[in-house]
């Protein structure tokens, strides 16, 4: 359990730190998402509260199970796009491997939310 709370406040702050220059409405990344990902401009800060959400999810998990779930369900969902969108613009799995790594962690913290007790 301790091990699963290190690592969503792990998550947390790279979520958070990839979540600021979204939600800030940084013009380099909403030139990103239009000319390289193929994504509207107003997407950027969709993909920011995301991960924001998911940020504050995981440190609110020691709380509950369910919210260390909620915020692995988020992460799947904004880094799965991210991942596909990498591949898509041809950066290769050089340049999803932060959303990658990321993906893995929130899947091994979720996957170790299911050990049979509830909290």
């Amino acid at each position: 359990m301790i091990l699963r709370y290190l690592t969503n406040l792990k998550l947390a702050k790279e979520l958070f730190d990839s979540a600021k220059p979204k939600l800030k409405g940084d013009q380099t990344m909403k030139d990103t998402f239009e000319n390289v990902f193929g994504l509207p401009a107003n997407s950027v800060p969709l993909a920011g509260a995301i991960e924001a959400l998911s940020a504050l999810f995981f440190v609110l998990s020691f709380a509950s199970k369910k919210l260390s779930r909620l915020g692995s369900l988020f992460t799947f969902a904004v880094l799965g796009v991210a991942i596909v969108k990498h591949f898509e613009a041809g950066h290769g799995k050089q340049g999803a491997k932060h959303a990658l790594d990321l993906t893995g962690l929130a899947a091994l913290s979720f996957l170790d939310t299911f050990n049979g007790k509830q909290k």
